[in-house]
């Protein structure tokens, strides 16, 4: 049984969870009750009784709702291990970022959270904010923020039983206070935590290059490249790009272009948010002026033909989740235009979002291309799970398909931007992203407790 059903307080009794009588029916048949409710990291001792007026709904006396920090009146899932029964589940949303703003405590991402905790509140779980500055190790739990209808709150709930990790740069993720935290909860209370991190371009290149299943998707990609290596991949692609091999959002990324029938190098840039486009007599120069302290930390990719709309190259974001199965699907594609002159696609820099429909109606682009990228971006998504430690839950991806149809990775994001889905054709799919996520924290969750040790009392 994993009905989602209404957790409602009880103020009549004491030390009892009331269930639906087909659930009490259930341990009546097995001559076995339960007699420990868990929420979180917290237990307590119950009684399991009946509903008093046989409602499909649970009960909670009053006097157990406070021993286990249950935050308000949600709907639940209920799952039994041994003489367990864990209510939640309890999903704590780890970030960085936290303002004084009552309104809008976690800044300009306030809304994003706030719609993730109320996806939470659909799926049957309940869902809470926090950082590493607001657990209480000693008592084991957390001040965390809440949302419901009536705006955001702040309430004690106990240790998660499962975190979800939305930090929002390398930086926050880097501080003591914030690795310890990951290492405390999973050591100490063996909590999943999924999507930690970001990835490494490089990194994944050298991963997924070995694997035969998706190295038809990657570009010719170089860490560290030295002079004559560039050189002899101009000479190849007639353009490069180069980028750090640990940036996001398109920041640093140069493109470097030597047609063949001319003899000057271009690079193409972006600087105080403009695009620039400089001309060199030789490839010496370029590297002097736009590379003064070398290569060193940086990919030299190659440059692929992308198919144009208007004159202007287009890339495809793909967003894969984890489902309540714990299996990859695709939750949302999108095209991105790039602005004049820009050399990526960003909407930062002035790109464009088009749905697929909207490119079959309007460039008349064969519809075929939206299953060859959900078929190339769930290969990625097990290679890559394959390939990496701990929990995924969701990649975004660039992809850039060629004029012949051909798809190639540009980069995989472990916590990919959400700027599409400003596009309004996209609601739907901009709310599947936040949906799976959250059904992807109770399969773990649900994983976690099947795998713990029958307690006997």
């Amino acid at each position: 049984m994993n009905t989602i059903l209404s957790l409602k307080k009880e103020k009549n009794s004491t030390g009892t969870f009331y269930v639906p009588p087909s659930r009490f029916k259930s341990w009546v048949d097995q001559v076995s009750f339960p007699n420990q409710l868990c929420f979180g990291s917290r237990r307590s001792f119950c009684t399991v009784s009946p509903h008093p007026e046989n409602k499909e709904e649970y009960l909670l006396s009053e006097d157990l709702w406070k021993v286990l920090g249950i935050p308000e009146e949600c709907l639940i899932h209920l799952f039994e291990k041994g003489n367990s029964l864990h209510i939640g589940p309890l999903i704590g949303v780890f970030t960085a970022g936290f303002t004084k703003d009552s309104m809008r405590p976690i800044g300009e991402r306030s809304m994003y959270f706030a719609k993730l905790l109320s996806a939470a509140t659909k799926c049957g779980a309940v869902g809470f904010v926090f950082g590493a500055h607001q657990i209480n190790w000693e008592a084991g739990t957390i001040k965390g923020l809440m949302y419901n209808k009536r705006g955001w709150y702040r309430a004690t709930v106990p240790i998660p039983d499962v975190v979800y990790d939305r930090l929002p740069n390398r930086s926050s993720e880097a501080t003591e206070q914030v690795s310890n935290t990951m290492k405390k909860l999973q050591s100490q209370y063996f909590t999943p935590w999924f999507n930690p991190g970001f990835f490494d371009k490089w990194t994944m290149f050298e991963k997924l290059r070995v694997d035969h299943a998706v190295k038809q998707y990657l570009p010719e990609t170089v860490l560290n490249a030295k002079s004559s290596v560039l050189s002899q991949m101009l000479k190849d692609y007639e353009q490069v790009y180069i980028k750090p091999a640990n940036g996001s959002l398109g920041l640093g990324i140069q493109q470097i272009l030597k047609p063949a029938n001319e003899k000057y190098y271009y690079c193409r840039f972006r600087s105080e948010k403009e695009n620039r486009l400089r001309r060199y007599t030789s490839l010496s120069r370029l590297l002097k002026t736009q590379y003064p302290n070398g290569l060193k930390g940086l990919i030299v990719q190659e440059g692929i033909d992308l198919h144009r709309i208007n004159q202007r190259p287009m890339d495809y974001r793909v967003h894969t989740n984890k489902n309540k199965e714990g299996k990859w699907e695709v939750s949302a594609i999108a095209a991105k235009i790039a602005g004049a002159g820009s050399l990526t696609t960003h909407m930062a820099s002035d790109g464009t979002v088009k749905t697929i429909g909207e490119l079959a109606s309007e460039f008349g682009i064969n519809k075929q291309i939206e299953a060859d990228l959900m078929e190339a971006s769930l290969q990625l998504s097990r290679a890559i799970d394959a390939k990496l430690k701990g929990f995924i839950g969701e990649i975004g991806f660039d992809l850039g398909v060629t004029k012949e149809g051909k798809i190639y990775l540009f980069e995989a994001n472990s916590k990919p931007g959400r700027g599409i889905f400003s596009h309004a054709r996209l609601k739907s799919e901009e709310a599947r992203t936040r949906s799976l996520p959250m059904d992807y924290a109770i399969f773990l969750a649900k994983s976690a407790i099947e795998k713990q040790l029958v307690t006997t009392v």
